[in-house]
């Protein structure tokens, strides 16, 4: 389906039955709502009903030009009306990478939306970015994103010898549409201090779900987590997955999803 929202119009992917409780499903980069075809059915099953939503910058019709228009509460505030269009006052949230950072922030901000909160190898930001200050490791993995911040030589080296390094990533590929790599790649370059501004700790249900081979998040930056959720907590580690965590693990991401749901 195609939701109208904010003057964009949002890719949803719905699936369940029309009357389970809703789960919203928000991806990464450099995915779609793809990544989570390994846990769907199993959701399903469960009785919940999905929407994984295309983020701006990868839906066609959210491209918006100019990177201040990927600021993160713009896309938190399209998770909003996402929501409002669905007629959902609340979700059970499920967030991956940069879809975690804008589910930690939709909890933060709007913790009337969010029945439960299952975020996916990305913590709290603030405990990303204390890590990023005081831990060397997590320093060095935040690199890239240094890179990933420049004009026009992110979208040349990552699509150069048609898409090689996307590729490498589950769903990658599709990032080669016109337009949409520029789109993924502004939510970096319009990363801001402001960003944190008002935002406190997490008082929804939440698991945060880490993996020991993540090469963006250190075990400190997952670790420092907890100190920021108020509500009841759950960390789950899974040893030898990466940071593709719905594609590696689906069925502990599965088992930690539902676990998380069903302990409302």
């Amino acid at each position: 389906m195609r939701i109208d929202a904010r003057g964009l119009t949002f890719d949803v992917h719905p699936g369940g039955p029309a009357d389970g409780p809703a789960v919203l499903l928000l991806h990464g980069f450099p995915q779609d709502s793809r990544e989570w075809d390994g846990i769907t059915d199993g959701l399903h099953a469960a009785g919940l009903r999905t929407f994984a939503l295309d983020q701006r910058g990868y839906s066609p019709g959210a491209r918006p030009a100019g990177k201040d228009r990927y600021r993160m509460a713009e896309c938190v505030a399209d998770a909003v009306a996402v929501l409002d269009a669905l007629a959902v006052d609340a979700a059970h949230i499920v967030g991956h990478d940069w879809g975690a950072a804008v589910a930690w922030q939709l909890a933060g901000r709007h913790p009337d939306r969010v029945r439960t909160l299952t975020a996916v190898s990305v913590p709290h930001p603030r405990a990303y970015a204390t890590s990023v200050k005081r831990d060397p490791a997590q320093l060095v993995k935040s690199a890239y994103m240094l890179f990933f911040r420049t004009p026009w030589l992110p979208e040349r080296v990552l699509s150069a010898r048609d898409g090689a390094l996307l590729r490498r990533v589950p769903h990658g590929a599709a990032m080669l549409q016109p337009g949409r790599l520029t789109g993924a790649l502004n939510w970096y370059r319009a990363i801001s201090g402001d960003d944190l501004d008002g935002l406190g700790s997490v008082g929804v249900p939440t698991t945060f779900v880490w993996s020991d081979r993540d090469v963006a998040i250190s075990g400190p930056a997952a670790r420092r987590c907890a100190a920021h959720v108020t509500g009841d907590y759950r960390f789950v580690t899974l040893e030898g997955v990466s940071h593709w965590i719905p594609d590696e693990a689906p069925e502990a991401l599965l088992e930690a999803v539902l676990q998380r749901v069903q302990r409302e």
